[in-house]
Formats: structure tokens, C-alpha cells, sequence
């Protein structure tokens, strides 16, 4: 039997893309002699779906489409993800679904199991789980159609009570087919490849599995699609962070001999791949094509400015230099060195003039209290008005280049340089972001090396350093990846070794700053506990504060 996977960007509710997508994929797989062609989870609406999936409009919209897709599958059949409804007076009102279509209409649905409910995954407040358990038959085969989660289960800590597998196998399957949404970490695909060679290796089966590619607002899903032998072995990986479409002869894959294991780029790689294709899908799928960015001479808005030029094209990325009175010289040289690199539109506004004007207005009012974080908010809050000025005017989109370790700690001002309508920087911590920019540099020297070297500055006071508020970076980001990615206590992370007092001050930081995470831009996720809405956190709370 010959099986089609087809790794597709889709997007959320543009039922008409979706489908025609869809359809040139049924009908490559067509040409190329597939029996089947396998689409991943919730193909049809996109993914996640979220609240859209309370209106009865948008699952109709759903299924109408579903049937358009069943009519052109006349020659060869096709697995969809979709939602549909329940019919059972109990339980949730939707299935997340796995749609069999062959011979012009839906033969089959198989619906998921274990519905995840962590982090990101939100889908027990839509889903029903499934607890029928059927295999597909066709073309005398039996396939396990298996919807992502369902094979999560083999994990050393799992979290359900049952595993779908163990009930299909029962029927004698030939082969595990998964369909899936898997979002992208930096450690996720090795993550994904160990679950995925566990199933093949428990159930002795072959086993084809099929991701989501592209970004959807902060979610980024990297493909990486496969087909693997009954022996675990990866026969074949598709591509990451780009649509594929590849046919698969199951008896080929089983017998495939001399394997070698696929090579994956390191984590700066594949986040630097990761960020370029949320940018890009943000603004595509927006419907916008130009950012606006303040570049201030520093690493941070440094690399998110390449990292939009790479996915934008240099000319749509417009770089306003913003200095004040307490600007560095080479803050400014630096910057126009970067554009110059690249060749990208920029300007140079300073802000000393605004910023006279309000200290005058409200000098009255400051009741001649000495200069403090009010009269440094302020200039960065000059610097939001005039680039929301810029982009309202023009229908640029805003890039905030804070990044995760600022964000962790409250270093930053609302309303100000938190400004943005996409935060690309804000789930890389700045030690990360240091060697992004070296990765940026590794064939030519695009972000000029004064901006790597010298040590970071707000610029918002004389002399101002990063490290006059906070510890140097490779120790803030060691504690602050202890305390949010592996969430471990002040106790644990003191016992690593930490001074106590700098501990309890950091994690105090974290704690206190919620309320500024909680007004930001979203936030492109590439770690494995992102800020946003994978981390839901009290604001009025006293844990650790």
C-alpha cells in the first residue's frame, strides 16, 4: 500500500485555503499512485481552534467543507482531522475527529482519547473523549488511526489510565497511522521521535505519523513529519518549518535496511528557523507585510530586526532610531551600521525635545522629588507613543524586542519598550539571544560586533547598566530556566548551589512582575513553559512575593 503524507500550513478558520490545500494534496497523491493520503489533527479548521469551537457556524463551516473535500476523494482516500459533533445526550458537544473518506464521502470518523489539558493544550474543555475503539479497513489492511496524544501514553510518567493503542491491537492492526498538532520546542523532536519509536517498538508496527507546519499567533509547529519501521528506525523525515508531501510504500518501509538516524540542527538553529516562520506566518496570515521596530544600538532589537528582515524582506522592516540625551554615540553608529548591512529603511527621531516638554508639564506635579524610574519610564514611553504613532499612520505592525529574561523580572515598561503587536524575542532568555546573534554572524558579520561585545544598557539614566539592577545574565537565566521551564522551588534551586538571598529575590521579581507578562503582545513559543498561555499565574498572589 502506498500512503501520502502531506505536511501543510494551514490557517485557522479560512475554510477555502484549508480546503484547497487539502485538494491539491488528494490530488498529487492522485497522480503519484497513493492509495491514501493522510492530512494532520484538525486539518480542516486549523489549529487550535480555541473559543471558535463554541460556535455552531464555525463547526457547520467545519464539516460543509469536510463533505466538499469527501467528493473529490473518489480514487483515493484520505484521513482529515476535523471537529464533529456528538450525538450522545452526555458529554462534551464536539469530537476532535479523524475523518476516513474514500469513494466521494466520510466512511469512517475515529474520534480521540486522551484530549490533553496542560500547558498550551486546552482541548477537555471542547472534546469529548473517545472510548470506542475500531481500526480502519481498507484495501485489505487495517490501519490504527491514532489522533497525537493518543500515543503519548508511553511515557515514563504518563498521565491517563488507558492507552488507545492497547485496545486497537487487539483487532490485529497493520500499521499505526497518527495524525497530529504537535508544537514546536527546541527539544521537542527528539521528544516526539523517542514517543513515536516507543509505539513502533511496543506494537511491533510500522508507523506513519503527520504534523502541522507554520505558525499560528504564538504557537509554531515545525513538521517534521515521518515515516518509521516496525524496528523504531525513522525511514524517512520531512521537512521542518516548511510544507512537504511525500508518498511512502508501506512494504518499503518496513524492509528498509541501513538506516541512518536523521541529523537535527541545535537549539539556537532551530529557534532562529522558528522565529523567521512565526514572523513571516503573523503577518501573512494578518494580511500585513511591513514591521516597525525601535532599534536602540543593543543586541535585543538587533536580531529581532535581521530576524524580520530574513522573514519580511529587508525593505518591509523600518528601523526608527530613538535616541535621548542619555544615548551612547556608538548606540546610534551601531545602529546605522546594522541598517546599512542590510540595507534597510530607517530614521532617526530623538526624543530629547518630547521629553522636555512632559518634564516641564509635570514638573508642578513631581513636587521636585530627585530623578527616578518615573523620568526613565518616561522616555521609554516616548519612544511607544512615536512608533504606534508610526505604525497606525502607515499599517506597520510593531515588533517589541524584549527578551524572556526581562520579561521574567519586570525589566521593561509598560506601555513603553513592552509596546508591540508580536513579541519575537520574548521566549529567549539573553544569554540565548547573545548566541543567536553569533549564529546570525557565523558567515558574515551582519550585526556589527560592537552591539555583541558591549555591555547592555537601557540608556535611560548616565552610565546606566543592565547589571546595576539585575545579576549578570548567565546567572539570572540559569535560576529563572530552574524556576519556569523546570519548575523547581527557591529550596531546590538554592540547593544547586545559588546564593539564597539573590534566589528569593529573583523568584520575588518573577512573582510580582505578572501583571506587566499579562498586558504584552503575544509571545512566539520556543521553549518548552512559555509566557502567554502556557503559564496561567495568578497576579494577586503572595507565593514567593
Amino acid at each position: 500500500m502506498k500512503i501520502a503524507l502531506a505536511q501543510i500550513n494551514y490557517h485557522i478558520g479560512n475554510f477555502e485555503s484549508n480546503k484547497q490545500k487539502i485538494l491539491d494534496s488528494v490530488k498529487k497523491a492522485e497522480k503519484e499512485g497513493a492509495d491514501i493520503v493522510v492530512f494532520a489533527e484538525l486539518a480542516v479548521s486549523g489549529y487550535p481552534p480555541r473559543d471558535f469551537l463554541e460556535f455552531r457556524d464555525f463547526v457547520n463551516q467545519c464539516n460543509d467543507t469536510l463533505q466538499e473535500i469527501a467528493a473529490a476523494c473518489t480514487e483515493t482516500a484520505a484521513i482529515i482531522g476535523v471537529p464533529t459533533y456528538n450525538t450522545e445526550p452526555k458529554g462534551k458537544p464536539l469530537y476532535n475527529s479523524a475523518a476516513f473518506v474514500y469513494k466521494g464521502k466520510v466512511q469512517q470518523l475515529i474520534h480521540k482519547t486522551l484530549l490533553p489539558n496542560y500547558d498550551i493544550f486546552d482541548e477537555y474543555r471542547y472534546f469529548e473523549p473517545n472510548i470506542k475503539f475500531e481500526t480502519v479497513s481498507f484495501k485489505g489492511k487495517k490501519l490504527a488511526v491514532t489522533i497525537c496524544e493518543d500515543l503519548w501514553n508511553v511515557q515514563d510518567n504518563p498521565l491517563y489510565r488507558i492507552n488507545p493503542m492497547d485496545h486497537l491491537i487487539k483487532q490485529n492492526p497493520d500499521m499505526i497511522i497518527n495524525i497530529a498538532a504537535s508544537p514546536f520546542n527546541y527539544k521537542q523532536a527528539e521528544i516526539r521521535e523517542d514517543v513515536l519509536r516507543k509505539n513502533a517498538l511496543k506494537y511491533r508496527l510500522p508507523l506513519f505519523y503527520v504534523n502541522h507546519v507554520g505558525a499560528q499567533t504564538e504557537l509554531l509547529f515545525d513538521g517534521g513529519s515521518l515515516a518509521m519501521n516496525s524496528k523504531g528506525e525513522v525511514v524517512r523525515e520531512m521537512a521542518w518549518f516548511e510544507e512537504d508531501f511525500a508518498v511512502f510504500d508501506t512494504g518499503e518501509v518496513e524492509s528498509a535496511a541501513n538506516i541512518q538516524a536523521p541529523q537535527h540542527p541545535g537549539a539556537i538553529a532551530r529557534i532562529h528557523d522558528a522565529l523567521i516562520m512565526g514572523i513571516k506566518n503573523y503577518f501573512g496570515k494578518l494580511g500585513f507585510n511591513k514591521a516597525i521596530l525601535g532599534l536602540s544600538g543593543g543586541i535585543d532589537s538587533a536580531v529581532t530586526s535581521v530576524l524580520a528582515a530574513k522573514a519580511l524582506g529587508n525593505e518591509n522592516v523600518y528601523n526608527v532610531l530613538l535616541p535621548s540625551q542619555y544615548s551612547s554615540e556608538h548606540s546610534v553608529t551601531d545602529s546605522l551600521n546594522l541598517v546599512k548591512n542590510l540595507n534597510m529603511p530607517h530614521d532617526i527621531i530623538p526624543i530629547k525635545k518630547s521629553y522636555d516638554a512632559l518634564d516641564e508639564t509635570l514638573k508642578p506635579y513631581f513636587k521636585n522629588l530627585p530623578f527616578n524610574i518615573a523620568e526613565e519610564n518616561l522616555q521609554a514611553r516616548i519612544r511607544g507613543v512615536i512608533l504606534m504613532a508610526l505604525s497606525n499612520k502607515f499599517g506597520y505592525i510593531l515588533l517589541n524586542t524584549s527578551n524572556k529574561s526581562e520579561a521574567a523580572v519586570g525589566y521593561g515598561t509598560l506601555y513603553g519598550d513592552m509596546n508591540g503587536g508580536l513579541s519575537v524575542l520574548g521566549d529567549v532568555y539573553k544569554t540565548q539571544v547573545y548566541q543567536l546573534a553569533r549564529y546570525i554572524n557565523r558567515e558574515n558579520g551582519i550585526i556589527p560586533e560592537n552591539i555583541i561585545t558591549k555591555p547592555p544598557s537601557a540608556e535611560l539614566r548616565p552610565g546606566q547598566k543592565d547589571t546595576d539592577s539585575l545579576p549578570e545574565y548567565a546567572i539570572l537565566d540559569t535560576i529563572l530556566y530552574e524556576y519556569i521551564e523546570n519548575r523547581k522551588g527557591p529550596k531546590e534551586i538554592v540547593a544547586m548551589g545559588y546564593d539564597k538571598k539573590l534566589v528569593d529575590r529573583i523568584l520575588k521579581m518573577v512573582n510580582l512582575n505578572e501583571y506587566k507578562r499579562y498586558q504584552t503582545p503575544p509571545i512566539l513559543r520556543v521553549s518548552t513553559k512559555a509566557f502567554g498561555m502556557g503559564r496561567r499565574m495568578p497576579i494577586v498572589a503572595r507565593y514567593l512575593s
